[in-house]
């Protein structure tokens, strides 16, 4: 058993690193399953060797960004945890470095993890970027983040974000109300991620002046889309004629992002995923980059991972 104090650099820091009503030490406790106090100038770890040692470090990395200004709170934390198991928490300030955009609110939106920030470099390096894995690794919410960076720089004229219309294929006849009413339940991911960076009043501008454009897949047939970054996601619901036809509307001076679960398939009878084939077909094309998330990736409650992971565990049983 370890018994050990950490006192931050500023004394003053201690309420940020703690987070609100100490959430930031629960994560720790729950996580490592050892007591972690805050005793108002410093805190206190109890517990087994190992889970103290991992704590200790992850306090360090977080006191160090703290120190430099920058707010954490339970994302940050996991984020670090997780390095602290792999025992790479050195690098944890490099995630802070480079601030992508500021959302709405004017907070700076940052990777979370290394996976985040590969997939980020190479959004910025690459033509074509797959990113492929769980709910919760931020996908979505960054490929959004990238394209209105690139938008606001002048990069990019617009910004085109599709993704298959409905899971039984893209039949949108027998649901109710007008084309907009029938898809936007489906691109509901999309505006929250959008309205989250830009607000809502500058989306919907942006929208009625078709500078942002959000459709469905079937829509993207017949286009070229140049000058834009265009993100289809939800790429596992593809078929492959699907995934052919988007892949080759990519026009001169444009991104396009393609984002997808293979574990969340939901095409009807035994059609093959267009997202599957696309890695297997398309690895050797040197504009395009594949970029692989796993549980360990998602950042959302640590007890999200857990769940994915166990499912994961009973897949393999079956």
């Amino acid at each position: 058993m370890a018994h050990t104090t950490f006192i931050p650099k500023n004394p003053e820091d201690i309420q940020k690193l703690v987070g609100i009503n100490d959430g930031n030490l629960k994560l720790l406790s729950d996580g490592y399953d050892i007591s972690v106090t805050d005793t108002g100038n410093e805190i206190v770890l109890d517990g087994e060797d190992n889970g103290v040692k991992k704590a200790l470090a992850v306090l360090k990395a977080l006191d160090d960004v703290v120190n430099t200004g920058v707010n954490v709170g339970a994302p940050d934390v996991v984020s670090a945890m997780k390095m602290a198991d792999k025992g790479t928490t050195e690098y944890f300030g490099d995630l802070y470095k480079k601030i992508l955009i500021r959302d709405a609110k004017g907070k700076p939106i940052r990777v979370k993890n290394m996976g985040q920030k590969r997939y980020v470099e190479a959004i910025q390096k690459h033509d074509v970027v797959f990113g492929i894995g769980p709910a919760g690794t931020g996908k979505t919410f960054l490929a959004v983040a990238s394209a209105i960076a690139a938008f606001k720089k002048g990069e990019v004229s617009r910004i085109v974000l599709t993704r298959p219309a409905v899971e039984a294929g893209e039949s949108l006849g027998f649901l109710p109300g007008d084309l907009k009413e029938k898809v936007d339940p489906y691109l509901r991911p999309i505006y929250d991620s959008l309205n989250a960076i830009l607000g809502v009043n500058t989306t919907e501008r942006l929208m009625e002046r078709g500078t942002i454009e959000v459709a469905p897949l079937a829509y993207m047939r017949g286009r070229t889309l140049d000058d834009a970054f265009v993100i289809l996601d939800e790429a596992q619901n593809t078929t492959d004629a699907q995934m052919k036809m988007f892949l080759t509307r990519l026009g001169f001076n444009s991104k396009m992002i393609v984002n997808g679960d293979m574990t969340q398939i939901d095409l009807p009878g035994r059609q093959r995923s267009g997202l599957s084939d696309a890695e297997h077909i398309l690895k050797n094309i040197d504009q395009i980059k594949f970029i692989n998330f796993s549980a360990n990736d998602v950042v959302r409650h640590p007890v999200v991972a857990k769940i994915i992971n166990a499912y994961e565990k009973e897949d393999v049983k079956h």
